[in-house]
């Protein structure tokens, strides 16, 4: 079958994401920990952002997790704050400040275009709330060739369930093993196998290195700008 669909994933894939994220992962931290840098430091360094050598830990959850399972493992540092309060706060750094340090990878708009162009129907499957995945691509003015846009809160479940992508496929009409996901971590390839997609795609723009992807990709791409020759080369049938 044809890939008719791609679902990608937002940070690491669409998004920069260490020049996105580590500078509100640091405010986040900084307010939680009510101003004192050492907590705030061991409170990143926990979660997986060593800000000595400006990277995130792969699979980590400032890597993949949810505002919310953020939340509860910064939860100690602020225990009489409720959970969900810390959740939206964190949820709402990431749609003010996460909007102003957006970095697109590059050829962005240019990529998601292409595949347009291919009459491929286009989805987002983030870890992030649905309102910051529209504040932090809104710049980017490629939202209005999306179908479908989920985030954690969308009511389809969280990564590596398989219910972001079925969403998809109901929203568009397309079938599993007529859709790729693309992403940046190993949770999307763990959703897309969940899934039962044509093509699991992973990008070397995000947190996560070849040997981590490769085990559960079909590809690893250095980034999404090689997309749409892979789909063609796919679709025509010569793929391996």
């Amino acid at each position: 079958m044809p890939i008719r669909g791609i679902v990608f994933d937002k940070d690491g894939t669409l998004l920069d994401f260490n020049a996105t994220w580590m500078p509100v992962n640091r405010a986040a931290a900084l307010f939680i920990a009510g101003g004192d840098p050492e907590i705030a430091a061991c409170m990143l360094e926990e979660l997986g952002q060593n800000d000595k050598t400006g990277t995130v830990t792969s699979g980590s959850l400032l890597a993949s997790g949810t505002n919310l399972q953020i939340a509860e493992a910064w939860h100690k540092y602020a225990p009489e704050k409720d959970v969900e309060v810390l959740a939206r706060l964190i949820d709402g750094l990431g749609k003010s400040a996460g909007a102003y340090t957006a970095r697109a990878v590059p050829h962005l708009k240019t990529t998601i275009g292409a595949l347009v162009a291919r009459r491929i129907r286009i989805g987002l499957a983030t870890s992030d709330s649905h309102a910051s995945a529209v504040e932090t691509l809104g710049p980017f003015d490629i939202l209005k060739d999306f179908d479908f846009v989920c985030g954690y809160d969308s009511g389809h479940g969280i990564k590596p369930g398989p219910g972001m992508v079925l969403g998809f496929c109901q929203a568009t009409g397309c079938r599993p093993d007529e859709v790729c996901v693309v992403g940046d971590n190993a949770h999307d390839m763990e959703m897309a196998l969940a899934a039962k997609v044509a093509l699991r795609v992973g990008v070397l723009t995000g947190t996560s290195d070849a040997d981590h992807l490769a085990p559960l990709a079909d590809h690893v791409l250095a980034s999404i700008a090689d997309l749409p020759k892979l789909i063609d080369t796919y679709n025509s049938g010569e793929d391996d």
